[in-house]
């Protein structure tokens, strides 16, 4: 069975199925949909939960055995299966066909793998666990969607806003979902119920300065020079705190220098940028970057970064903003 994500409550008021697939593009919408589902479990009486993480050289028998392991006390089990490149290879193609034909209600099994292609939907593994349970693709609402689903989001918190305040929101938030969340989740916190203004979202939560801030880490990563300048010269003009510039410029250095570590090690791109946080629209740029950048020009960018930071605090002579753009150069330019 296929369920949209919509539709997913509905069908948790109505039934339990013992098992399901969560895919998709957006981390937040998949971690809800999950956490739906183990909610619902639990009130089932699924007390006993045991998570798995396939990683490379993954024994698939740990999930057979899980599934054969009865509770001492008799309760029934929520097996969470996390598949980060949403490939299970052979062994696991072999595996989760022999699951889907001895399903039971004494384990349920919780399947989430990330965005597929068509080529992936279609694999005998995957028809095989729609056909025996309900699988459920979470993709972000497009732009002309999002303000419909932030009036959703902000009706929880009993809160309101007018269409031109909904578009704002929407513009600066497309295409990350867990951003959205986030904003919104300030409003409910800053502001009480009822109708918010335009003025109150725009000063009190979403900062212009801050997605300048997201400029930077955009030019930093695709190598435009251009945009790099002029966006370290906007920041400085409109009075940016160089800490938050810092930390901005740092954050994505560390990501990449963890990610780059683990390609160096032979790990797969996709668990490491799930591991460094790094999801939506921000992945491919990271994935294009690091093509570029190796492990010693982003150690010795690390090292920068602190003596920047201790510029900032005085100790040490230099312009702080003009070390940025240093910093910013080393990154971008690399080749």
């Amino acid at each position: 069975m296929l369920l949209k994500g919509e539709q997913l409550a509905a069908h948790l008021e109505r039934e339990l199925r013992p098992l399901y697939v969560l895919y998709g593009d957006d981390p937040l919408l998949v971690i809800e949909a999950a956490d739906a589902i183990r909610a619902k479990s639990r009130q089932q009486g699924y007390s006993e939960r045991e998570v798995l993480t396939v990683l490379p050289q993954f024994d698939w028998g740990q999930l057979l055995a899980a599934g054969g392991n009865m509770s001492l006390f008799g309760d029934k089990k929520l097996i969470d299966l996390r598949i980060p490149t949403g490939k299970p290879g052979k062994e696991g193609s072999a595996a989760l066909q022999q699951w889907c034909q001895n399903l039971s209600m004494d384990n349920l099994l919780l399947i989430t793998l990330p965005e597929l292609d068509w080529r992936e939907e279609k694999a005998v593994w995957f028809t095989a666990l729609v056909n025996a349970g309900v699988a459920i693709k979470l993709i972000a609402p497009p732009l002309t969607e999002l303000p419909g689903w932030i009036v959703g989001r902000l009706r929880r918190q009993q809160q309101s806003a007018d269409l031109e305040s909904l578009k704002f929101i929407a513009e600066r938030v497309e295409g990350n979902l867990l951003a959205a969340h986030q904003e919104i989740q300030k409003l409910g916190l800053l502001y009480p119920a009822g109708q918010l203004s335009l003025a109150q979202i725009r000063d009190a939560v979403l900062n212009v300065a801050r997605y300048d801030i997201d400029g930077l880490r955009e030019a930093l990563l695709s190598g435009d020079i251009a945009r790099l300048t002029r966006t370290l010269d906007g920041l400085m003009q409109e009075g940016e705190a160089p800490p938050l510039v810092l930390w901005a410029m740092s954050e994505e250095i560390r990501a990449l220098t963890m990610i780059r570590a683990g390609l160096d090690a032979g790990k797969p791109v996709d668990m490491l940028l799930k591991d460094a946080k790094v999801w939506g629209p921000r992945a491919n740029p990271v994935k294009k970057a690091l093509q570029r950048l190796s492990t010693s020009t982003l150690e010795a960018a690390l090292q920068h970064a602190g003596k920047i930071d201790r510029l900032a605090k005085g100790i040490g002579h230099g312009n702080v903003w003009e070390e940025f753009l240093r910093l910013g150069l080393r990154l971008a330019a690399a080749k």
